[in-house]
C-alpha cells in the first residue's frame, strides 16, 4: 500500500479531537497512524460500515474512528466515543451516533432537508443530548471564566441562544454537543494537512486554521494555463470557490518563478473589500509560509492611492463625511451648463438630462466617459456602451457631453474629484513611467465591479500579460454596468483563456436554484451554465409583512428557528438591509426584542462579534452566513421602483438582492412589504420558493 498519504480531516472530526483529553489525543494519534502504513479493512480493527459508500471504522479504545480514502487522501470523517455494545453489532446495522446505517443519497438527503420549517415553533426545553462537563470545557481549551456560564446551560435553545461566550468558543461546543449525521458529513468541505502532528498544534493552539482542501475542478484552475501568452480568467457563480483558486494560484505562480530562477518574486493579489484583506493575508500566509513575503495584498484603489502619492499627487475624493459632495456639484453643473445650438436645441437637450434622470447621467459621466477615457463627443457618439440598457439619440449625447465639461470644470473649481478621476489619473502614471511595472505576477479577485481604469492601472503593474490572472463573476455586479474585456486594454483577450467553476459549495443547492431563478432577466452574463451543488437544505422563504411590527415577528421567528433547526448559534445570522438607516433600525428593534444584533458598516465589521450581524446589502459582498434574512426593504428603492423605471436601473439592483441571497449558506428568508408593487419584489417562483 501507499506509504505517504494527505489527510483531510471535516470540521466535525476537528470538533471532537479538540474535545480529548490528553491521554486520549495521544491514543488516537497513534492509532490514526496506523492508517498510514495500510488503511484498506481487516476485517476486525479497520471495518467497513456502510454498503452503499466506502466509509470505514477503525477501533481505538473507547473511540471509534469513521474514516474514507482514495489515493493521495485519508479523509477522517467523524470521531465518536462508542457505545458499550457497538462492536456486538455487525457493521452495516452498527449504532453510528446520528449516522445513518448507510449513507443517503443526495435525493433522499434534500427530500429530508427541504421538510424542515424554519417558521416553526421552538422547543425551548427540550434537554441536551450530552451534558456540558468541567472536563469537556478544558479539553476544548475554553476559558475558565466562561465555565460557570456554560455549566449552567441544560438545554438546546440555551444553548444556542447563548451571547456570553465568545463566538469562537461557543463554535468549539456547538461543533461537539451538535454533530452532524455521516451524509451530511460527507457533504462538508474538508481540509487539508499534510503532517499528523499538526493536529496536537492546532489543538494546542499554535495553528489557528487549516486551509481547505481544493476539490478536483478547482485543484485543476489553479495551474490551468499557467504559461499562457496572455492574460488568463476564471469564471464561476457565487460559492464555486473562485477566491480560493486565486489563493492557490499565487503558490503555483511563486512555484514556476522559482523553476525560471526568480527567487525572490513580487505578486500582487488584490480583493475587493477591506473586510477581506486580513483573511486573505492570514490564509496566504498559512498557504505560503516565509514566501508570504513575496506577496503584497491590498485593494485595488488601496493600491491606486498609493501610487498617486508615491507621485506626490494624492487623490482628491470627497471624505466619507460629505459622500454627498459629487452630487451636489453635478446638481450645480446641470443647472448652470450652457448648451450649444440655439434656443429649441438648448430647450430639447435640457429636457433629455432631465428625462434621462440626474442619477442615470452622473453615472454615464462617471462609468462611461470618465472610467473608459473618452476624450472626444465624436469618440463618445461612436463608443461601445455595453451593459447601458438605454440607447442614447444623438440629442441626447450632446447634452450629457455638455453636462460633462460644466461638471469637470466645476469639480476642478471646488477642488475635488471622483473616484473614476483619480484611478484614471493613477493608471495614467503607471502608463507612463515603466518603474511602476514592477509585479511579476497580478492576481485579482472578484474583478468584475472594478471600472476600466483600475483594470488597465492593474494590468500595466504586471511585468507580462501572461502573468495577470483574474477570477470574475459578472452577475455579481453591483457597481459596474458591464463591459468587454477587450474594450478596456487590447491584452484583455481571454479567447481560449477562460475557464469556468460549476460547482457551489457555499450554498445549498435549494437557495442555488431559487436565486438562479430570481436573477433570471437580469443577468450579464447569459451564457448558460449548469452549476452542480454539494449541499442540500430546506428551501428559502419569501413571507410578506403588513407592518414594522409584523417584519420585526418574522425575523425573529426565523432567526431563532432557523438557528435551533440547523444547530447554528445565533451568532451566525446575518440580516442584510438596502441602507444604513434601515439597517441601524432594525438592529435597534431586534435588540429591543432581546435578539443580541448590531449595526456594522464595512469598514468595522466585526465576524467575531456574539450576535447577529446587520449589514447593506453592498456591504455583504464578498461574505458568507450560515443563516441570512434580507429585511428592512419598505421605504426604499427597492420597494418603490416602478416597472416604468429604467432596466438597467432594475437589472442592478436585482444583482444586489442577488448578492445578498447567496450570501446564505444553509437558510433565507425575503421579508417582501406587503403593499409594494416593486417589479424587484417579484419572480419569486413556487417551484423554487417556499412561499408560505
Amino acid at each position: 500500500m501507499r506509504g505517504e498519504w494527505l489527510w483531510t480531516p471535516t470540521p466535525v472530526f476537528l470538533a471532537a479531537w479538540r474535545a480529548l483529553s490528553a491521554k486520549e489525543e495521544h491514543q488516537v494519534l497513534e492509532k490514526i497512524k496506523i492508517l498510514e502504513q495500510d488503511p484498506s479493512p481487516d476485517g476486525f480493527v479497520k471495518e467497513k460500515i456502510s454498503s452503499k459508500e466506502a466509509v470505514y471504522r477503525l477501533r481505538c479504545g473507547h473511540y471509534r474512528i469513521i474514516y474514507s480514502y482514495k489515493d493521495p487522501y485519508i479523509s477522517l470523517l467523524e470521531l465518536k466515543r462508542r457505545k458499550e455494545d457497538t462492536y456486538d453489532e455487525v457493521p452495516d446495522a452498527i449504532d453510528l451516533g446520528g449516522y445513518a446505517p448507510a449513507v443517503a443519497s443526495n435525493e433522499e438527503i434534500a427530500t429530508d432537508d427541504r421538510q424542515i420549517d424554519l417558521l416553526a415553533p421552538i422547543d425551548t426545553e427540550k434537554a441536551l443530548a450530552e451534558a456540558i462537563t468541567e472536563e469537556l470545557l478544558v479539553n476544548l481549551r475554553i476559558p475558565t471564566e466562561y465555565h460557570p456560564r456554560l455549566l449552567s446551560i441544560q438545554t438546546e435553545e440555551a444553548l444556542l441562544s447563548c451571547l456570553d461566550v465568545p463566538q469562537q468558543y461557543m463554535e468549539r461546543l456547538l461543533d461537539y454537543i451538535f454533530p452532524p449525521s455521516l451524509s451530511q458529513v460527507l457533504q462538508q468541505p474538508v481540509f487539508l494537512i499534510e503532517d499528523l502532528d499538526d493536529l496536537i498544534r492546532y489543538k494546542e493552539g499554535e495553528l489557528l486554521s487549516f486551509l481547505l482542501k481544493l476539490s478536483p475542478e478547482q485543484e485543476r484552475f489553479v495551474s490551468w494555463a499557467i504559461r499562457a501568452t496572455g492574460p488568463t480568467q476564471v469564471k464561476g457563480g457565487p460559492g464555486t470557490g473562485k477566491s480560493t483558486v486565486a489563493l492557490y494560484r499565487v503558490r503555483s505562480l511563486i512555484e514556476k518563478f522559482r523553476q525560471q530562477g526568480i527567487d525572490e518574486p513580487h505578486i500582487l493579489f488584490t480583493t475587493y473589500t477591506n473586510a477581506l484583506i486580513h483573511s486573505s493575508e492570514q490564509l496566504l500566509q498559512q498557504l505560503l509560509g516565509e514566501n508570504a513575503l513575496f506577496v503584497e495584498v491590498v485593494t485595488a484603489d488601496k493600491k491606486m492611492s498609493d501610487i498617486l502619492k508615491r507621485a506626490g499627487r494624492p487623490k482628491r475624493t470627497p471624505n466619507e463625511q460629505n459622500t454627498g459632495q459629487l452630487q451636489f456639484q453635478f446638481h450645480r453643473a446641470v443647472k448652470h451648463c450652457q448648451y450649444e445650438g440655439n434656443i429649441l436645441l438648448q430647450q430639447a437637450q435640457s429636457q433629455a438630462i432631465e428625462r434621462l434622470g440626474h442619477t442615470y447621467v452622473l453615472e454615464e459621466i462617471h462609468k462611461i466617459l470618465i472610467a473608459r477615457k473618452i476624450a472626444t463627443y465624436a469618440d463618445y457618439l461612436t463608443a461601445l456602451r455595453p451593459g447601458r440598457k438605454i440607447r442614447l439619440r444623438e440629442i441626447e449625447k450632446q447634452a450629457i457631453w455638455q453636462v460633462y465639461q460644466t461638471y469637470l470644470a466645476q469639480l476642478k473649481k471646488v477642488g475635488i474629484e471622483s473616484w473614476e478621476q483619480a484611478r484614471v489619473r493613477a493608471e495614467e502614471l503607471v502608463t507612463t513611467d515603466p518603474d511602476y511595472k514592477s509585479y511579476d505576477a497580478v492576481v485579482v479577485d472578484e474583478a468584475q465591479d472594478l471600472d476600466p481604469a483600475l483594470l488597465r492601472l492593474l494590468l500595466n503593474l504586471c511585468k507580462l500579460p501572461s502573468r495577470f490572472f483574474i477570477t470574475a463573476d459578472a452577475n455579481q455586479s453591483i457597481y459596474g454596468s458591464g463591459f468587454n474585456w477587450n474594450d478596456v486594454h487590447e491584452s484583455l483577450k481571454f479567447q481560449g483563456r477562460t475557464s469556468i467553476l460549476r460547482a457551489n459549495f457555499r450554498s445549498t443547492r435549494e437557495i442555488g436554484e431559487a436565486t438562479q431563478s430570481y436573477l433570471a432577466n437580469s443577468v450579464l452574463d447569459d451564457e448558460p451554465v449548469e452549476y452542480n451543488y454539494v449541499h442540500n437544505g430546506p428551501f428559502p422563504v419569501v413571507r410578506k409583512a403588513s407592518s414594522s411590527g409584523e417584519e420585526l415577528q418574522l425575523l425573529i421567528q426565523f432567526l431563532r428557528g432557523a438557528a435551533h433547526q440547523l444547530r447554528f448559534g445565533l451568532p451566525s445570522c446575518a440580516v442584510l438591509c438596502p441602507t444604513k438607516e434601515s439597517g441601524r433600525a432594525t438592529a435597534a428593534s431586534l435588540k429591543a426584542s432581546g435578539i443580541a444584533a448590531c449595526f456594522m458598516e464595512g469598514r468595522d465589521l466585526n465576524l467575531s462579534w456574539p450576535g447577529v450581524k446587520v449589514l447593506t446589502l453592498n456591504s455583504a459582498k464578498g461574505l458568507e452566513f450560515p443563516i441570512v434574512a434580507l429585511a428592512g426593504l419598505a421605504g426604499s428603492r427597492y420597494a418603490t421602483m416602478s416597472a416604468n423605471d429604467k432596466e438597467e436601473e432594475q437589472a442592478r439592483l436585482r444583482r444586489t438582492m442577488f448578492v445578498g441571497m447567496t450570501r446564505a449558506m444553509r437558510a433565507l428568508l425575503v421579508i417582501v412589504p406587503e403593499s409594494a408593487r416593486s417589479p424587484l419584489l417579484e419572480g419569486f417562483e413556487p417551484e423554487y420558493w417556499n412561499m408560505g
